[in-house]
């Protein structure tokens, strides 16, 4: 018997997405942990993701890098909401795991009568059947730290290195990035600090070839997924300026973690790139 999809996005009928604000944002933030109620059991968990979404992708890429495909498995919701939010429908197939047409279900069946943000990704408990968390960052980690990972991305060393990183890189870029696409004083101020961001990245990639020690970790992962949309994306006019080849060794390390599989299989440049935008070359690589 197929499982069920949901009907095609249509704000005509269901309006735009709205929810009650006063929720907060990232409503469940449970950890996979030896000693409490979601021990690290392969097999146990999936995540509910979005193609299109970057701290989903966080995700999906340290997923695939650890090795963890096999342990944690991965759904996709459709790139387009309306007001039922996030739903499964044929361009990324139905939801595998409960069958639900709307990824709210997940959310109200582990909270009856629901109201706050339905976000991808969501890691689900298959064995309580509910949601763990929808806190992007507490997910990534849980996945790098709590399985036998086949590569470390957060170890133990350079956790502290990794973290103090992500405490600019984050609001510069991964945040700052939308907010330097507007006109008026903090929008000048956004591109500015963005621009800042990527000229200390460069003048650092000009003598190692990842962002912490020798190899790839949860701070490469974290600053790439804005990197790939950059240039489609919040940057497809060039309004913020010509584009990432202009920081050439930001450009080449950015390219070069393309080749890997797990940076490349996660990408679908359709889900984020916006109409008309041209696609700089993503395959090309420098040492």
């Amino acid at each position: 018997m197929a499982l069920p999809l949901a009907s095609p996005a249509d704000t005509a009928v269901y309006g735009s997405y709205r929810f009650d604000t006063s929720e907060p944002r990232y409503r469940f933030g449970g950890r996979i942990a030896p000693d409490g109620p979601f021990p690290p059991e392969p097999g146990r968990y999936h995540v509910y993701a979005g193609w299109f979404c970057p701290w989903s992708h966080r995700v999906t890429i340290t997923r695939a890098l650890t090795g963890l495909t096999h342990v944690v498995s991965v759904s996709y919701v459709d790139n387009e909401r309306d007001g039922r939010g996030w739903a499964f429908r044929e361009s990324y197939g139905p939801d595998p795991v409960n069958g639900f047409t709307l990824l709210r279900e997940a959310y109200e069946a582990t909270e009856p009568g629901f109201t706050g943000l339905v976000s991808v990704p969501t890691l689900w408990d298959r064995a309580t059947r509910q949601v763990v968390s929808n806190t992007h960052a507490a997910i990534e980690v849980d996945l790098a730290t709590r399985f036998d990972a086949e590569v470390d991305v957060f170890p133990v060393r350079l956790r502290a290195e990794i973290e103090a990183l992500d405490d600019w890189i984050g609001p510069a870029i991964n945040h700052g990035v939308a907010a330097a696409t507007t006109a008026g004083p903090a929008g000048t101020s956004a591109r500015a600090a963005l621009l800042d961001a990527f000229a200390r990245l460069d003048e650092r990639l000009a003598t190692q070839p990842f962002l912490v020690g020798d190899t790839v970790t949860l701070a490469d992962i974290r600053l790439w997924v804005t990197l790939v949309r950059y240039d489609v994306g919040p940057n497809a006019d060039r309004a913020i300026h010509p584009g990432l080849p202009e920081f050439p060794h930001l450009w080449a390390y950015a390219r070069r973690l393309y080749t890997l599989p797990a940076f490349r299989d996660t990408t679908d440049f359709a889900a984020f790139t916006r109409p008309g935008a041209e696609q700089p070359d993503w395959t090309g690589v420098s040492a």
